[in-house]
C-alpha cells in the first residue's frame, strides 16, 4: 500500500518539527519522519539542557554563508519576537542569559513539547523511527516524489529535507540531506565542523596543557599580524571567554572563531583585553620588587601568569630587575598571542556544520530548490549562525518560510479544493 501526503518532511529536528506544525495548521496533509528513536535530540541537549532557543538581537550579520544575503528574507519574515510569542501561547517561561541569548527557565523539553503540540494541532503524521531507503523524483515516479521507507511506500508532490548537518553523529547526524541534494543535481558547499574546540600539537601544547580548566575573557580573531590593513578592518573579532583544555582551546571565544577558522590559519588572542600591558609592567618595574609572575597575576589569572613566565628565564625574577625588552616582549605576546591550530575536535564535538546545500540553487523566499517541489531548510543549508541561539532562529525562520510556500496537492496539480471537487454546476 502506498501512502499519499501533500508533503513529506525528512528530519524531525528543530526545523523539520516547526515546518511540519506550521504546514499542518495551514491545512496540508503532512508526514514527518526521522530515522532516530528520539525526537529533536539536538534541542534536548542544547544550552546545557535548557535550549538557547533564539537570540533577541538576531540580524543577518550573525550568519556565515557563501551567499551572505540569502538568509535576509526568511529572518525578516519570522523573527525572534514571533517565536517568543509562540512560547507565550504555550506558557513557557524563559530568561535572557547573555548578549540576547534566550533560554528556557525549566528545560529544553518545554520546546520539544511545544513543537510536538503544534504538530498535533496540525494533524501531522509522524513516523519515528523510520529510515528513508530511496527517493525518486517526479520524472521517475509519475509526477510526484516517491519514497521507499522501512515503514512502507510514500508519495507526495513536495519533499522538505530538514536532516541537519554532520555534527554530533552519536545522536543521529548523517549525510542524507547532502546525498539527496547531489542526487537531484544541486551543488554543495564543502561541509566542515563549526562551533567546535580547536586542537594543537601535543608537544607544542605541553606548556599550556597544565592550564586545563582555566577560563578568562579574551578578544579573538583569525587575522595574522601580516594581514593587510584592509583585511584587519574586515576581521570578525569576538569578545568572549576562553577555556584551556588538555588538547587545546575551547569556550565561547574559540567556538565562535572556529566557524571562521581554516586549516593552516593562525588565530590571534588578546589574553588581557582592556589593559595596556607594556605601560602597566613598566610602571610596576619602577615601583615593585615582586616577581614578574606576581605582578602579572593582577592582570591575568595567576596560573596563566606562572605558566607564561616559566617559559623565559628573563621573566623568572623580580620585575625591578627585568630588562625592558623582556617586559615589552611579554606584553606583546600576551596581548597578541598568535598560534596555529593543528585541527579541531571534529564533528563529534561540533555544535553545527558550516557549508551544505548551496544557496545559489535555492529560493531565499521559499527554500525551494531548482528541482521543483524539493525544499531544504535548517542546518543542511549553507547558512550557519554564530554561537548564541542564532542557529535555532534560522531553523524557525527557514522552516516558516518553507511552510508558507507549500501548497496542498490540489493546488500543485492546478485543480479545485476538495470541498468543490464533487459540486455539480447549477
Amino acid at each position: 500500500m502506498k501512502h499519499s501526503f501533500d508533503v513529506v518532511i525528512i528530519g524531525a529536528g528543530a526545523a523539520g518539527l516547526f515546518c511540519a506544525g506550521v504546514a499542518g495548521q495551514r491545512g496540508l496533509k503532512v508526514l514527518l519522519l526521522d530515522h532516530a528513536d528520539k525526537v529533536a535530540e539536538k534541542i534536548r541537549i542544547s544550552g546545557g539542557g535548557r535550549c538557547n532557543f533564539t537570540n533577541r538581537d538576531t540580524t543577518p550579520a550573525q550568519f556565515l554563508s557563501d551567499n551572505p544575503h540569502f538568509c535576509r528574507s526568511a529572518l525578516s519574515r519570522y523573527t525572534p519576537q514571533d517565536f517568543i510569542e509562540l512560547l507565550g501561547k504555550h506558557q513557557i517561561p524563559f530568561h535572557e542569559k547573555h548578549k540576547g541569548q534566550l533560554f528556557c527557565d525549566r528545560s529544553a523539553e518545554d520546546i520539544i513539547a511545544m513543537l510536538l503540540a503544534e504538530c498535533e494541532a496540525g494533524a501531522v503524521t509522524r513516523w519515528q523511527p523510520c529510515r528513508v531507503l530511496r527517493v525518486q523524483g517526479p520524472a521517475e515516479a509519475g509526477g510526484v516524489y516517491s519514497l521507499e521507507t522501512d515503514r512502507g511506500s510514500v508519495e507526495a508532490p513536495q519533499v522538505v529535507v530538514a536532516t541537519g548537518g554532520l555534527s554530533i553523529p552519536k545522536i543521529g547526524a548523517t549525510d542524507l540531506g547532502y546525498r539527496l541534494a547531489s542526487q537531484f543535481g544541486l551543488r554543495l558547499v564543502e561541509p566542515r565542523p563549526a562551533l567546535v574546540p580547536l586542537t594543537f600539537d601535543g608537544q607544542a601544547w605541553a606548556p599550556y596543557g597544565q592550564l586545563a580548566g582555566l577560563a578568562l575573557p579574551v578578544l579573538i580573531d583569525t587575522n595574522a599580524a601580516n594581514a593587510s590593513p584592509r583585511q584587519r578592518k574586515k576581521a570578525t573579532v569576538f569578545s568572549e571567554d576562553l577555556l584551556f583544555t588538555h588538547r587545546g582551546l575551547s569556550g565561547p571565544a574559540v567556538l565562535q572563531i572556529s566557524s571562521f577558522w581554516r586549516e593552516g590559519q593562525p588565530v590571534r588572542i588578546n589574553l588581557a583585553p582592556g589593559h595596556d600591558l607594556h605601560d602597566t609592567l613598566l610602571h610596576a618595574k619602577a615601583q615593585s620588587k615582586k616577581l614578574i609572575a606576581n605582578e602579572l597575576a593582577s592582570l591575568v589569572p595567576g596560573r596563566l601568569a606562572e605558566a607564561w613566565t616559566a617559559q623565559d628565564k628573563h621573566l623568572q625574577q623580580p620585575i625591578c630587575d627585568a630588562p625592558d625588552k623582556a617586559l615589552q616582549a611579554l606584553a606583546e605576546r600576551l596581548s597578541d598571542w598568535q598560534l596555529t591550530p593543528t585541527g579541531t575536535e571534529g564533528y563529534k564535538k561540533a555544535e553545527v556544520t558550516v557549508g551544505g546545500v548551496d544557496t545559489r540553487d535555492l529560493s531565499s523566499q521559499t527554500m525551494e530548490s531548482k528541482q521543483p517541489g524539493l525544499y531544504f531548510i535548517g542546518e543542511v543549508v549553507d547558512v550557519t549562525g554564530w554561537l548564541g541561539g542564532y542557529n535555532f532562529q534560522w531553523a524557525w525562520a527557514s522552516g516558516f518560510a518553507c511552510a508558507q510556500a507549500l501548497g496542498p496537492t490540489w493546488v500543485r496539480q492546478g485543480g479545485l479544493p476538495p470541498e468543490q471537487q464533487d459540486v455539480l454546476p447549477s
